[in-house]
């Protein structure tokens, strides 16, 4: 009898990206099939009330703004539970994202089924996808994401950069740095039990 091989929560590099339909601020459903013509897909996890993610948007912005002129589409998701966190309600993601004008799309995922798919750690949450919607990089987008005058590495952007030069990427892989994401019925802290750094 062979052993059964469990599955890392998060999913592990080389996967291929779980297709979604979810609703975005601006009205519309989005899925995975809307980006077929872009180089890359970076999605990542995010939220309206986390102190990480309000301090780094800034600094995804420019990323954001950097790489859609090289073809990178740019897809911020928000699973967390608004019986959790209320602020975190599609409400105020309209709201927010109008406010803001971030150059992302910005999708709800009420159910948190996108979130258990791509086994999102923490807001912010990123991944990137090449064309083939096959992951080349997961974790943080930079090390100080509440305090960005203490950022030393923007991991992403230098994931990026490698990649739409065709190279290797160096660093594929590192830890999410946020808020855990808040899940329906548990305490605000919970964490599931099979999720676990990734490096």
């Amino acid at each position: 009898m062979q052993d059964t091989i469990k599955k890392p929560f998060t999913l592990p590099l080389g996967s291929k990206a779980p297709n979604f339909s979810l609703k975005g601020t601006d009205g519309k459903l989005h899925s995975l099939n809307d980006f077929k013509k872009a180089k890359g897909i970076v999605i990542f996890f995010t939220c309206n009330h986390c102190p990480y993610v309000k301090a780094s948007d800034e600094v995804t912005r420019a990323t954001a703004d950097k790489y859609a002129k090289q073809g990178i589409a740019f897809i911020g998701i928000n699973s967390n539970s608004v019986n959790t966190v209320p602020e975190d309600s599609f409400e105020e993601m309209i709201h927010r994202h109008k406010e803001h004008h971030f150059p992302w799309l910005y999708l709800h995922d009420p159910t948190q089924e996108v979130a258990i798919a791509y086994g999102a750690l923490r807001t912010p949450h990123f991944y990137i996808f090449n064309n083939k919607n096959e992951l080349v990089y997961t974790g943080r987008a930079v090390d100080s994401p509440r305090d960005s005058s203490k950022i030393t590495v923007n991991d992403l952007e230098n994931a990026l950069e490698e990649f739409v030069k065709g190279k290797p990427i160096t660093t594929p892989l590192t830890n999410p740095i946020g808020c855990n994401v808040k899940w329906e019925g548990k305490d605000k802290k919970w964490i599931p039990g099979d999720a676990c750094d990734l490096v």
